[in-house]
């Protein structure tokens, strides 16, 4: 799913570009990071997911003629041409040298984090900085989405959602990412054939509706697909539907065939879902399932299923493909250190009025700590290139009196290598989906049950390395000129 990804970018990394290019800045190295804020969905965790858009992004990041030609053509607001040719001819021959570390996809991951380090001329690691938040952000935030819905189910979840995706390419990666999340399949066909993704799907209402009678519709189907037959019930009247389907059930199973399953795609789901299971198991077809959809999410389908409904599996669109209750999760990529050819790394801050908004300096990794029980301890933020405190103490970003010790438990630091030198060096099996899917489920099991629940979950214990956060109180107060 390759585009044309040079342009696929904010005007203002270009006009930032050849600012860098001008003054004598290709030469500075820097160094950002890619994280989010805060929890989405006011949940306790995020699964990492784009990873595999990001290696296809730098493989791909090239500016051909067509290019250049239209950026030669932009003129500026105050007269003139926007560009300079000398510029352009840079860009068009320019190599791309950074290097990439990444959280692998699937990772669960928290706020305030690095998920993402870039490295390498600080013009290059600039360009990235639009197209990196655009696969990253989102994906992530469907495979969180998909996470939560998957957990509510208990089920297999087919994802459907590409009518009311974001655009074409937004609904391919979207399939995508709610396999990663969790999802068993998808109706999108293009994202199955491009990812190897398992693809599902049966009939809709206007196939019912093109036969004189639902009975007949449902035979013709049932004679086309006797092994992949799940019959929509709601089209006319559910309980006149579930008949019609236990008529065809039997006659399938008389000849050697079962039927799969009946969907309700509308009405009082919980109650029709315990109707239909009583009918078909009066009827004798035990081994049939009941299916639901109808703009279901994490919480409709926690509501259906406290009330005891029989759900074999569950189709989830809307509320899935476009993350419907929140729509971005707010990623940002920041500057945190620069250093000259030869030099040593010279830490970066952004300082803002609000406290979350203050950045972290140098150049981070995570380490991820463990219980002896194999659950998570807490991560700790700290500085590749300084050395960890004894005591290995993390301190929480926004609050200096939450620290918790980590000293003792086993760890391992998260970021791995995706590019080397402009090289894309992610393993195959990284950039595979249902490779992602597992390290999800795994990651999910490693978090307590208190903050995977849906409503008020416990704050999972991240923070800044404690000797990394005494430095960065002093570089606040130096830029502030309190000292």
């Amino acid at each position: 799913m390759r585009i044309n990804q040079p342009l696929l970018n904010d005007l203002y990394q270009l006009t930032m570009a050849q600012g860098y290019w001008e003054h004598g800045k290709l030469d500075t190295q820097a160094c950002f990071h890619m994280y989010f804020r805060d929890y989405p969905f006011k949940g306790g965790y995020a699964v990492a997911c784009g990873m595999a858009q990001l290696a296809e992004l730098v493989e791909g990041f090239a500016f051909d003629d067509d290019d250049i030609a239209y950026l030669a053509e932009l003129p500026a607001p105050g007269g003139g041409l926007l560009f300079k040719p000398e510029f352009l001819e840079y860009l068009r021959t320019m190599e791309m040298e950074v290097t990439i570390d990444a959280v692998p996809e699937g990772t669960i991951v928290f706020p305030r984090e690095p998920m993402i380090r870039v490295t390498g001329p600080i013009m290059q690691c600039q360009l990235l900085e639009t197209p990196l938040l655009n696969c990253v952000s989102f994906q992530t935030l469907l495979a969180t989405k998909a996470a939560r819905v998957c957990a509510a189910a208990q089920g297999p979840v087919a994802e459907f959602g590409l009518r009311r995706a974001q655009g074409a390419v937004g609904g391919v990666w979207a399939s995508r990412a709610a396999v990663v999340g969790g999802c068993s399949s998808t109706s999108n066909t293009l994202a199955g054939k491009e990812f190897g993704l398992p693809v599902s799907g049966t009939h809709a209402h206007s196939w019912v509706m093109s036969f004189p009678d639902e009975l007949t519709a449902f035979r013709a189907y049932a004679e086309s697909f006797p092994h992949n037959c799940i019959l929509l019930v709601d089209t006319y009247d559910v309980e006149q539907g579930v008949r019609n389907a236990i008529t065809v059930g039997l006659e399938m199973r008389q000849r050697g065939q079962r039927l799969m399953g009946v969907r309700i795609d509308s009405g009082d789901l919980a109650w029709l879902a315990k109707m239909a299971r009583a009918m078909l198991d009066e009827a004798g077809l035990t081994d049939c399932g009941v299916v639901l959809s109808n703009d279901l999410d994490e919480f409709t389908i926690k509501s259906i299923r406290d009330q005891g409904a029989p759900v074999m599996s569950w189709g989830v669109g809307t509320k899935l493909a476009t993350a419907f209750d929140q729509p971005t999760l707010g990623g940002v990529y920041k500057l945190s250190a620069t250093r000259q050819p030869g030099g040593e790394w010279v830490d970066s801050l952004k300082i803002s009025g609000t406290l979350a908004k203050l950045t972290i300096p140098g150049v981070l990794d995570v380490r991820r700590y463990y219980h002896e029980s194999g659950k998570l301890a807490g991560d700790m933020i700290f500085d590749c290139n300084a050395p960890v405190g004894e005591g290995q103490v993390i301190v929480d970003p926004c609050d200096d009196l939450r620290q918790k010790k980590l000293a003792g438990l086993r760890y391992r630091t998260l970021l791995e290598p995706l590019a080397q030198d402009g090289k894309v060096v992610l393993p195959p099996e990284y950039r595979d989906a249902m490779a992602a899917q597992e390290r999800t489920r795994a990651g999910l099991e490693e978090l307590d049950e208190s903050q995977k629940r849906m409503f008020n979950p416990h704050t999972y214990p991240v923070g800044m390395e404690s000797g990394l956060n005494d430095r960065r109180r002093v570089l606040v107060r130096k830029l502030k000129g309190i000292e």
